[in-house]
């Protein structure tokens, strides 16, 4: 079964399995949602009956109109072969060849992993301070950063084994939520009324401080844009069914605490439940307060673990579409799209502590949680709206849509602005850091792809068949492979023919030009052989999905295996005694390496670029293992990058 046919099947599979794994995987942030966001709607004021109703009002529409219909109905319908995510959106819209669409894509997916930075310290805090409820004074802080360490260790075993655990956990919190919250409505039924959109208006237009609740009402929806980005671990037809009864639960819960707070209208959460006094916790009987506890804690983790995989899938994307210098990835499990990346994974745990240090309680996370989110939401809406004139969709429904979603989420962005003194420039600041890095690497990728000279592979073919038979050269290699970028098959760089032909003449039986083209389709692995020159010169191009590991090495080897067996090519060695003995020919990879020279002549902006670049690439990957080559068969050739070189230098020849 191909790779495409067994994402159909996965989108239009709908199993109990299929069901159960989704809440596993795709639900762990908006689902811990209720253990933070009424507590911060109220923070420390008295218990007001319109601020609770109110709030509610406006935490089940923004359910409703922010994840249900945005993301789970129309959003979901945006998959790029069954895969999702600002990186799959933007890889589609790019179709529209419309230049200025990879800014949203970039500061969406910068303020995305900025967010995954927040997310498990704010979780796992908010999980663990319910001990606060037994032990007041105990510093929380240390657990925190030990559950945190604990799961960021296990990443570089992959969540097979984990993952078996993950969704009967889940389906036991979603039950609980659900069967506390009932608990509560059944004694105070009355809080069905804030299901009245005029509750939400009421306490956004008329009280003084209505409009900034909204800051806090936001962080009920920010699992929606990883739920969208994890669509093709799961299926649309799964996601779209498990919401059903995941907002149920959700929605019961909210409901539940505030059928509570409105029974303790005039009071703090504070005299209600000490210094810890979180309504999600109030609302448990005492007995069970413990139980409750470690539910939430492990609930928390599973949360935060989505977020992190999340995170290594989009680093992932974004190294394919060339926003990301290279790092290396490792492949835990033969799961299709299970990755692992140690660089992020050890980035994100360290900024991970560094927010729990910074903030030490969740009640300081809360303010800056959801700046950073709510900037990747504006930025798939502007992709969303031309995903939908790509499709065609009547202008009459793309506008009041695209419309209200915008006027919603810059609401939430003008609310959720307040934060930013309040420790939402921590996340921005991350944010910022995350979109320059993306953005100088795409910028000096262009550059250099600009001063990149390409010549015909016809002007050189006379001289390429006759070094081959020169025997007065040393052979350098039976085979000898040149990557390269140039599109076309009768084109190359002309520094590759500098390097064959002038930097110490290479000799070798045949010569290989090897292409790699990432598509914009997640998941494919074709390749195409074109014959240069019968027995000399041949050009593989591979055409991988932008979610394909580039094991070059092994898929080489695999080209030719084939070759061979259709009799396509000799690869015995030409040495004569080997040839003898059907000994294989060595195959040697050649890989330029630029460094900017001193001749450049750069304007102020491609100075600052090409040196952050070039500082950039130090840390990363170098070219052999990107590639997934074997080193002891690479020779990394430098070649001067020359940007604007002066035309004339002005030299006077005397006597």
């Amino acid at each position: 079964m191909s790779t495409s046919t067994s994402h159909k099947n996965l989108h239009s599979k709908l199993t109990l399995g299929g069901l159960l794994i989704t809440l596993g995987i795709i639900y762990g942030d908006i689902g811990t949602s209720p253990l933070y966001v009424m507590k911060a709607i109220l923070s420390n004021n008295i218990i007001n009956a319109d601020i609770v109703l109110g709030g509610i009002s406006c935490v089940f529409w923004t359910l409703t109109l922010q994840t249900t219909i945005k993301y789970v109905l129309i959003t979901l319908s945006a998959d790029n072969h069954g895969e999702g995510g600002i990186f799959a959106l933007y890889a589609l819209v790019k179709k529209t060849k419309i230049k200025w669409l990879i800014v949203p894509a970039i500061i969406g997916g910068s303020a995305l992993l900025a967010d995954g930075i927040i997310t498990p310290p704010i979780s796992v805090s908010s999980a663990v301070e319910g001990i606060k409820t037994y032990y007041p004074q105990i510093n929380t802080v240390p657990i925190v950063i030990g559950i945190l360490f604990v799961l960021f260790t296990i990443q570089q075993f992959g969540t097979k084994l984990v993952g078996k655990f993950f969704a009967p956990m889940m389906l036991i919190w979603f039950s609980m939520l659900g069967i506390l919250g009932l608990i509560q409505i059944t004694k105070h039924p009355e809080v069905f009324k804030a299901f009245n959109p005029y509750y939400a208006y009421h306490l956004l237009s008329i009280h003084p401080d209505g409009f900034f609740v909204l800051g806090f009402v936001f962080l009920c929806t920010t699992g929606a844009e990883a739920l969208y980005s994890d669509m093709g671990h799961c299926g649309r037809k799964n996601i779209r069914i498990s919401w059903i009864f995941v907002k149920t639960t959700l929605v019961l819960n909210y409901f539940g605490q505030a059928a509570y707070l409105i029974h303790h209208e005039g009071e703090t959460l504070q005299t209600l439940g000490g210094v810890n006094g979180n309504p999600f916790y109030l609302i448990m009987a005492d007995w069970f307060q413990p139980i409750g506890i470690v539910i939430a804690t492990l609930a928390a983790v599973i949360a935060s673990q989505a977020l992190i995989s999340g995170s290594f899938t989009l680093i992932n994307e974004a190294m394919r579409l060339n926003f990301w210098p290279k790092v290396k990835i490792k492949y835990p499990t033969e799961l299709k799209g299970q990755l692992y990346i140690p660089s992020i994974n050890w980035l994100l745990f360290f900024g991970c502590v560094g927010i729990v240090l910074h903030f030490e309680e969740s009640s300081n996370m809360e303010h800056a949680y959801g700046l950073a989110i709510i900037l990747c939401m504006i930025m798939t809406t502007i992709l969303l709206n031309f995903y939908l004139i790509m499709k065609r969709v009547k202008l009459y429904f793309i506008i009041p849509l695209i419309s209200i979603y915008l006027a919603i989420e810059l609401s939430f962005l003008v609310a959720n602005i307040t934060k930013f003194s309040e420790g939402g420039y921590v996340t921005l600041i991350i944010a910022v850091l995350l979109i320059s890095v993306m953005t100088t690497w795409y910028l000096a990728k262009k550059i250099s792809k600009t001063y990149t000279k390409i010549v015909k592979i016809e002007d050189y073919r006379k001289v390429l068949m006759e070094l081959s038979a020169d025997l007065s050269i040393p052979k350098y290699a039976t085979h000898l492979v040149y990557m390269t970028n140039a599109n076309r098959a009768d084109e190359i760089e002309e520094k590759v023919m500098y390097s064959i032909l002038q930097k110490r003449p290479k000799r070798a039986d045949i010569y290989w030009f090897v292409h790699v083209n990432i598509l914009s389709e997640p998941y494919k692995t074709e390749y195409k052989v074109s014959e240069i020159i019968k027995d000399d010169l041949y050009r593989v191009d591979f055409n991988l999905g932008f979610r394909e590991p580039t094991k070059i090495n092994l898929m080489f080897r695999e080209v030719i295996k084939d070759m061979v067996k259709k009799g396509e090519v000799d690869i015995t060695s030409r040495y004569e005694s080997l040839n003898k003995n059907n000994i294989i020919g060595d195959f040697k990879f050649v890989l330029s390496e630029k460094f900017l020279s001193n001749d450049s002549d750069m304007r102020w902006h491609e100075k600052i670029i090409m040196n952050s670049y070039f500082f950039i690439k130090k840390l990363s990957l170098s070219e052999e293992s990107a590639f997934g080559l074997d080193s002891s068969s690479v020779k990394i050739e430098k070649f001067p990058m020359v940007l604007h070189a002066p035309e004339n230098i002005g030299l006077t020849r005397v006597k």
